[in-house]
């Protein structure tokens, strides 16, 4: 992976500014035909997901009441890391973009909805709604990128502490929900200076996530074990909530690593996004995610995160109607030349990580020329956009910059 800007064959140079905001135009079409389409079947389906979550997550801790059975907590276990996952993936994150404040349920609402992770809601919610969802994959802007602990590009300078990033990135992918709480915190930064740690603003979502994470704990391992005692079962409750956890965190972890980091992901210059139109937005979301191939289960466990490509264009848009406008995003793709590029979960798993190891060493062969080099302009000749000028040009002001279109309540 190199930036977009580096490449010596731009993925986009075939396209004119023209061809872009086409592209900006029928994806707002369709946008705006699921939109006028939501209706009771969307809402059926969110009420029966989170009902069927809830029911899971009560049986699994019941059975784990007799946990010191083993049966009985690899059955217990088993449900209650399930139960996690689909309160996380497919519930919080996608109730907390907005997907279904439509409804107007009070109860399913992104301004209410608080879910079972270390983050505090509201706090995600800026972290990964207005800046991931905004600046994604733009190096130095995005920080879900490597979660500002990896070197994700070969732009990127590199030093021997990198060396150790597969280490960190396993410790990272093992305690995922306290890497986001200490993520959305921006905790480096703000450490770093004695001004930042003494800031009001700083002291106060400190204290939130440290309220967050108390409640966390004191749930899976005070109440929960302490209501397993009369069984003899609290130890083995402590140990089956630790391990649903480690699963749930694991699999996230996996799911995201495999949306934004596999081979043929695309990543961005700052410069690239100044005055960006928003065909240009949706074309940069278009480049910079990744899908996973799988059956309606798995895409139910991801949070329909499978269908990353999609959820980037149209984040605020019910996950389950991602399935159903999949093939066309493809057949958009595929009309203007461009990379659709998705692979079977172990296939993207493999591929992200292996990108963690290679961008852990110094840079070597072309990867290194590329990075040291002059930036190449490569394609056949047309009217140049801010992604296919050389470095040394201004980049042009778009006349009419339009926000990204993250989560809306309509």
């Amino acid at each position: 992976m190199t930036t977009l800007q580096r490449k010596p064959e731009n993925p986009i140079a075939h396209l004119t500014p023209e061809d872009i905001e086409a592209i900006g135009r029928e994806l707002d079409a369709l946008r705006d035909e699921i939109v006028a389409s939501r209706g009771e079947r969307d809402a059926r389906y969110i009420r029966r997901v989170i009902s069927t979550q809830r029911r899971l997550e009560l049986a699994s801790r019941a059975v784990l009441l007799v946990s010191i059975f083993p049966p009985a907590w690899l059955l217990g276990t088993a449900g209650l890391s399930v139960a996690k996952i689909l309160e996380n993936m497919e519930i919080g994150h996608n109730v907390m973009h907005g997907q279904w404040d439509w409804m107007r349920d009070p109860k399913i609402h992104s301004t209410t909805w608080e879910w079972d992770n270390a983050s505090p809601s509201e706090q995600w919610k800026h972290s990964h709604n207005e800046l991931h969802h905004t600046y994604t994959n733009v190096i130095g802007k995005d920080n879900d990128l490597g979660y500002g602990i990896m070197r994700v590009d070969e732009q990127q300078r590199w030093s021997p502490i990198h060396l150790g990033q597969p280490l960190w990135n396993f410790v990272n992918a093992c305690f995922f929900e306290y890497g986001i709480a200490a993520y959305d915190l921006e905790l480096g930064k703000n450490l770093k200076t004695k001004k930042r740690r003494q800031s009001p603003q700083f002291k106060e979502r400190l204290k939130q996530v440290r309220r967050k994470i108390g409640k966390q704990l004191l749930k899976d391992y005070g109440v929960h074990p302490a209501l397993s005692a009369l069984t003899g079962s609290w130890l083995t409750t402590i140990a089956a909530n630790a391990t649903a956890n480690l699963v749930r965190n694991l699999w996230t972890h996996s799911v995201i690593m495999c949306g934004h980091f596999p081979e043929g992901v695309e990543t961005f210059e700052r410069t690239s996004i100044e005055g960006e139109t928003r065909g240009e937005w949706y074309l940069r979301q278009m480049l910079g995610s990744a899908n996973i191939d799988g059956n309606r289960a798995m895409h139910i466990m991801t949070g329909n995160l499978s269908y990353q490509i999609e959820h980037h264009l149209f984040p605020d848009l019910p996950s389950n109607r991602y399935q159903e406008i999949a093939p066309q995003i493809r057949d958009l793709f595929q009309r203007y030349g461009l990379s659709y590029t998705s692979g079977s979960l172990p296939r993207q798993v493999g591929s992200a990580w292996y990108k963690v190891f290679r961008l852990s060493l110094p840079n070597r062969g072309e990867a290194k020329a590329l990075a040291d080099g002059p930036r190449p302009v490569s394609g056949r000749k047309v009217k140049a956009t801010r992604w296919q000028r050389p470095v040394t040009e201004t980049p042009v002001t778009a006349t009419e910059p339009v926000a990204a279109p993250v989560a809306v309540n309509s």
